[in-house]
């Protein structure tokens, strides 16, 4: 009476205190490791010199948002750009504002990345012979507003349009671009994905996914091509004031697209997987190393929730 169970040569007390102790001190450098990490990528560090890896810069989603404001930082920085959008007008004004301010070549590909495969052979002419050293996957669709898969409008259409815009253009673009940087040794490639990329996101729970294909694409291509001189990093932001986003006023949690870029060019070089952003970083260490996913998931049900209440009754009141 009164001997401790045994598990193996040491009393079950002493086993699950050692445990304690081991989970504690794993989860403890795990912590220091991100905050390392964390420091030197948004504080300490400016990442690699993007403008040394090839005279062009390869940008899709180019006529509003990030996508533009990766264009417009990389051409400030000397980079000739190819820009890559829907529409043809804004393409041109987007071309003929960034030639007139920094002096640089700029090349449009006016093409619907909804279509498929068709598009990829219109695109493949104009990025002949380029030395491209940053292509920047960016284009990208998000719901209308958040609803439960079933109930989403014209559901068939969506899911075709979505997984031709978030999954099959970063694939194909990078399957163009890609080899010629092989072949040089040196290029990088920028694959926006998004914070919703750390868990499923209920009522964006398609989204989510084709974002999570991203986030995993691209970590899984930079270790293969590392060797070769080739960096493939995955963005992935949270909110940003942009049009995809519906969120017009910036701030320090939601930053313009111009702020965002700046901080996020920096991260190059430093982190295969970023938010690119500080405050965003933190945001992403809550939701992954200190709530459990399905309380993050509970949570955006709940926010979800509401949003698509609200947008259902505008909709209502405008007789759509």
């Amino acid at each position: 009476m009164g001997s401790a169970l045994n598990v193996g040569s040491l009393p079950a007390f002493d086993f699950f205190y050692w445990l304690g102790v081991g989970a504690v001190t794993w989860f403890s450098l795990k912590v220091v490791c991100q905050l390392l990490s964390g420091a030197r990528a948004f504080v300490f560090g400016t990442g690699v010199k993007v403008e040394s890896f090839g005279r062009w810069a390869v940008v899709t989603g180019a006529t509003d948002g990030i996508g533009k404001a990766y264009a417009r930082e990389l051409a400030k920085r000397g980079m000739s750009i190819v820009l890559i959008s829907r529409n043809e007008e804004k393409l041109d004004e987007v071309a003929k504002e960034i030639n007139e301010q920094f002096g640089v070549e700029t090349k449009t590909v006016a093409v619907d990345f909804g279509g498929g495969d068709e598009i990829y052979k219109i695109i493949k002419p104009v990025l002949a012979g380029l030395e491209i050293g940053v292509l920047v996957n960016n284009v990208g669709i998000s719901y209308n507003y958040p609803e439960y898969f079933l109930d989403v409008p014209d559901l068939d259409n969506f899911i075709s349009k979505m997984i031709n815009i978030n999954i099959l253009a970063i694939s194909k673009m990078t399957a163009m671009v890609l080899p010629a940087m092989v072949q040089r040794s040196k290029g990088i490639i920028l694959n926006v994905s998004s914070g919703s990329a750390l868990f499923p996101v209920p009522l964006l729970t398609l989204y989510s996914a084709t974002k999570a294909f991203v986030n995993y694409f691209s970590q899984g291509l930079n270790a293969e091509y590392k060797k070769n001189g080739i960096i493939v990093q995955s963005i992935l932001p949270f909110y940003v004031s942009t049009k995809l986003s519906k969120i017009r006023k910036s701030s320090v949690t939601v930053p313009n697209p111009e702020t965002y870029v700046k901080a996020a060019l920096n991260t190059v070089g430093l982190q295969v997987q970023t938010t690119g952003y500080l405050p965003h970083a933190i945001k992403a260490w809550i939701i992954s190393s200190v709530l459990p996913i399905f309380l993050s998931m509970k949570l955006s049900m709940k926010i979800n929730k509401s949003i698509r209440a609200r947008s259902l009754k505008k909709l209502k009141e405008k007789g759509e």
